[in-house]
């Protein structure tokens, strides 16, 4: 047996343009059964019965209009006086009537009464429709609003979709979304003043650019940045707004709000608002809490996106940093007749504040080893400005204490008080076999002779870019055929193993003669290897906590 014809259904009816779902009987008319049950009713009962709606146009069946057997006859003439109607209606609405044209002299009560009944049931099945077609509305929104999570996009444009979407499923006319300011994590809490409009519909630039708030001392938004419900069914008669005549201006009545909320977080407001009274229902401000959290988590991927970008980016920037860093150091397997020197730098860091140099100056081979306060991209600037200093100074064939003196005056006209370097600078004259250094606060180097005994070199002053003006001791020691000399940075001897004990100058100078105690005639890349070992056994797989440099120099027969 074939289904019997429905009454009411087709959600894609209620889709009508610039009207309410749910405000006609039209919306609910598919095969146009209602209107024929009337025309049957009429022929039975010998009395006119039609259906109208709720503009009073009278529904006719047709059918003779094809998949859509009912036409509006709009204009035609109005019931007569003693007509009866029994309204039809979704949700306290009137959406249309059964009239009844009682002749005289007919049962007219048993027909109303009837026809009542008739209503009744009709009421009750577009209440259902109605109700399930916002439901599939509802889902429709969820559906979408989750796949806002996983597509690209600002934040602006996730914005503009829940809003809209909002406002079509809760049929309101107008609405806002507002955003606090972000910072670094990709929002924080604030004061209410500070709302920032992301996206809006339906309502004019001077509303938007208005600076008085809708409620007194802003208390709508503080409401819905703790996480409450706002709903006012009728802005006009509630004493908390004190702009009414802006409010009357805009054509605006019902107001429903609620916050953007993340983990607790509060990241904005998005307000909805009716150009009629309206009472929201417990399910209405529900489904907006709802919207609201799909679009906080929406907008805070956005802003995680972007900030992932922007690392990506920053990331891309550091490797390209850590490049230029590298090429501004010599390479660690260093070539100069009558010297074997190698050296090594393990930044703790992509990019660290360590350096090292070695390079001819006025007919001597000068070397350096320095440290720049702290690591990271501020320490390889200040790193890189160091080292073009001290070597446009030794270019200039000035004496080592004098290089020191001048770079250290360069540094406290440059920087802050709180950028400083550590600094050791030397330099071998071949022909007289000395060499000539000096120390800006640097851990002291050590010079080995005969595989056993050690000289540390401590001459020097005060660190560098803290003093203007500071003057520096030079010192001198010969050099013989078969000396090592090794310089390094703090990062060696500070490094911790886990019970927080520190490696020691101690153990640097221990691992040197180990090196050489093994092995007399141990290459300069050789004694790194041992020295960086022992380190490592040391503090086993403890971070770096800083850069480690060393240089080793072993002069030649």
């Amino acid at each position: 047996m074939a289904d019997p014809p429905s009454i009411i259904g087709d959600p894609a009816l209620l889709r009508r343009s610039g009207r309410v779902a749910g405000a006609s009987i039209r919306d609910f008319l598919t095969d146009g059964s209602l209107a024929a049950l009337c025309a049957e009713l009429s022929s039975i009962t010998g009395t006119r019965i039609e259906l109208r709606d709720e503009a009073d146009n009278l529904i006719d069946f047709d059918p003779a209009a094809g998949d859509r057997p009912w036409v509006v006859r709009p204009g035609g003439a109005p019931p007569p006086a003693h007509a009866r109607r029994v309204p039809l209606r979704v949700g306290g609405r009137v959406i249309g009537a059964l009239v009844v044209h009682a002749a005289p002299g007919t049962d007219e009560a048993s027909i109303v009464h009837a026809l009542g009944y008739l209503a009744r049931a009709s009421s009750e099945l577009c209440d259902q429709e109605l109700a399930l077609w916002r439901r599939v509305k509802e889902v429709e929104l969820m559906y979408r609003l989750s796949a806002l999570l996983v597509r690209t996009g600002g934040a602006e444009r996730v914005l503009a979709e829940a809003l809209g979407s909002a406002l079509d499923v809760l049929q309101l006319d107008a609405g806002s979304v507002v955003l606090l300011p972000e910072d670094a994590l990709g929002t924080r809490g604030g004061d209410e003043r500070e709302l920032v409009l992301k996206a809006s519909r339906g309502l004019s630039r001077e509303w938007l650019e208005s600076p008085l708030p809708l409620s007194r001392e802003r208390l709508f938004e503080r409401m819905a940045l703790a996480g409450e419900l706002v709903s006012v069914p009728d802005l006009l008669a509630d004493e908390r707004v004190p702009i009414r005549d802006q409010v009357k201006a805009e054509g605006l009545r019902a107001f429903l709000s609620a916050g953007l909320i993340f983990q607790g977080r509060p990241m904005g407001v998005i307000r909805l608002y009716a150009r009629e009274p309206r009472i929201f229902t417990e399910a209405e401000g529900l489904l907006l809490r709802s919207v609201a959290e799909h679009a906080a988590l929406a907008v805070q991927q956005a802003r995680m996106r972007r900030i992932l970008e922007e690392e990506r980016e920053l990331q891309r920037q550091l490797q390209l940093a850590a490049d230029v860093q590298r090429r501004m150091l010599p390479p660690a397997g260093l070539s100069f007749p009558g010297f074997d020197i190698a050296a090594r730098y393990v930044p703790s860091h992509r990019v660290g504040g360590d350096f090292y140099d070695v390079f001819p100056a006025d007919k001597t081979l000068a070397l350096t080893v320095g440290d720049v306060a702290g690591n990271g991209i501020a320490a390889a600037l200040l790193m890189a400005g160091v080292r073009a200093n001290l070597r446009t100074y030794a270019a200039l064939g000035h004496s080592v204490a004098d290089v020191l003196a001048r770079v250290n005056d360069a540094m406290c006209r440059d920087t802050l008080e709180s950028e400083f370097a550590t600094l050791w600078y030397g330099q071998i004259d071949r022909d007289a076999g000395v060499l000539r250094y000096s120390s800006a606060g640097h851990e002291p180097p050590f010079i080995v002779r005969g595989g056993r005994e050690v000289t540390d070199l401590r001459a020097g002053g005060l660190v560098a870019g803290v003093c203007p003006g500071e003057t520096y001791e030079q010192g001198e020691v010969p050099l013989h055929a078969g000396d090592v000399l090794v310089a390094y940075t703090d990062g060696l001897p500070e490094a911790p193993n886990f019970a927080r004990e520190r490696f020691g100058a101690r153990r640097v100078r221990a691992s040197v003669l180990g090196a050489l105690s093994d092995n007399p005639g141990a290459r300069a890349a050789e004694i790194i290897e041992r020295v960086l070992w022992d380190l490592r056994q040391f503090v086993g797989i403890h971070a770096k906590p800083d850069d480690q440099t060393i240089v080793v120099a072993r002069v030649l027969a």
